[in-house]
């Protein structure tokens, strides 16, 4: 997705240490000193302080003028994919309402300013000033990146949550991205994908190999490794090429986005589930320098806004994929159900392939074991209760 350089438009502040208003005065206070320390409040001090206040500021000391800054964001994800595209927008909005615009971030889908593919590199650049993208997008940049997004076989979105913002998993990956310039923070999450569309019937590992299937970071190497062929396409594209044959199965998320993308109009067959992606994060990804250049308050109010849109995702994937997936049996779909073979196969591999990316990296052992010991005890945890709830309680889809 044409290069368009930025430049941070911030304009230039001298900013007082602000101290908190004091107390209202009794009856003999002075007026007018008393109408300035309201107005030096909480919500009134940026306000007064970027309008000009209209005060002399020699007399009035306590009046901190905030910047306005002034931001690019670059997404991987189109305007049509409504549910990853509106978290970008709803952290924009957010940051702009709390800061009554002085902060304002222009949000640019994939392709419009820099390709989807590329996010990551722009930002660490300088060329944008903030990113949206799935991290195993750039494994091949550095392969611990992949914890960031999601692994096979491994946490589900809510136990995703719980490592990175009570497990220790924020300020390991932070680790990583602080080599690329960047400061990251987890911005949604699609919960357990689906296992894809494809134009054949699988039922046999055999019936795995050969296939041309659109899959993007390590469950691609899995699947190459179960004799797939694969590919790395965004999502604008996956339609024509399933339809013209240039690949025979894809996968993309899940109903709500697959409906949108018309897939049950070519392949015949949906599987379920998508081992490889359990939990599949998206993270906001902010060039370290134009972050620490943000007033402190900017930066809180930017890490609040994505906290909502991290929680406002999933659950706005969650309300969606139900119905979704009923208009899609609807068509003349076949769910099908991954064939254990396929899957315990998968994770052996999968297995194996962690082990090695882990040995003589010092820096991707440590992620791979915190993350391992975090996914054992919370796979004990969710089979005493959450298992054992949703295999009597959930109907069969199949």
């Amino acid at each position: 997705m044409p290069d368009d350089p930025s430049s941070a438009a911030a304009d230039p502040s001298s900013a007082n240490t602000s101290s908190e208003p004091s107390s209202p005065p009794d009856a003999s206070t002075d007026r007018r000193q008393f109408a300035k320390n309201m107005l030096l409040g909480t919500a009134g001090a940026g306000l007064l302080a970027g309008c000009g206040g209209g005060a002399d500021e020699s007399d009035a000391p306590n009046v901190q003028t905030e910047k306005n800054v002034r931001w690019r964001l670059a997404s991987s994800y189109s305007q049509s994919f409504d549910i990853l595209w509106g978290g970008v927008e709803r952290l924009a909005d957010r940051v702009r309402t709390l800061t009554q615009g002085r902060f304002d971030i222009r949000t640019y889908a994939g392709g419009e300013i820099v390709p989807p593919m590329s996010v990551l590199s722009n930002v660490q650049s300088g060329t944008v000033h903030m990113g949206h993208s799935a991290s195993y997008y750039y494994i091949g940049q550095n392969p611990a990146l992949a914890f960031d997004c999601t692994v096979p076989f491994g946490l589900t979105a809510r136990q995703y949550n719980a490592w990175m913002h009570e497990g220790g998993g924020l300020e390991l990956m932070r680790g990583v991205f602080s080599d690329f310039n960047i400061i990251n923070f987890p911005g949604g999450n699609t919960g357990t994908q689906m296992g894809g569309w494809f134009l054949r019937d699988v039922q046999t590992l055999d019936d795995m190999r050969g296939l041309k299937m659109r899959i993007p970071g390590l469950g691609g190497e899995v699947m190459s490794e179960l004799g797939v062929n694969t590919q790395v396409l965004p999502g604008s594209e996956i339609y024509l090429s399933l339809e013209r044959g240039a690949i025979d199965a894809a996968e993309w998320v899940g109903p709500y986005n697959d409906e949108k993308l018309g897939f049950h109009e070519i392949a015949p067959y949906y599987y379920y589930p998508g081992w490889w992606e359990p939990g599949p994060a998206v993270t906001f990804y902010v060039n370290r320098d134009a972050y620490d250049a943000l007033p402190s308050r900017y930066q809180e109010v930017l890490e609040i806004a994505a906290a909502e849109v991290n929680v406002r995702m999933l659950a706005e994937y969650d309300r969606q994929n139900p119905a979704a997936l009923d208009r899609i049996l609807e068509e003349d779909v076949t769910l099908r159900r991954f064939p254990d073979g396929v899957m315990r196969r998968g994770r052996e591999i999968t297995t194996a392939i962690l082990e090695d990316n882990a040995t003589g990296n010092g820096q991707y052992r440590e992620i791979y074991d915190a993350y391992t010991a975090a996914r054992e005890n919370m796979y004990r945890w969710f089979n005493t209760a959450e298992q054992a709830y949703a295999s009597f309680a959930f109907p069969s889809s199949a």
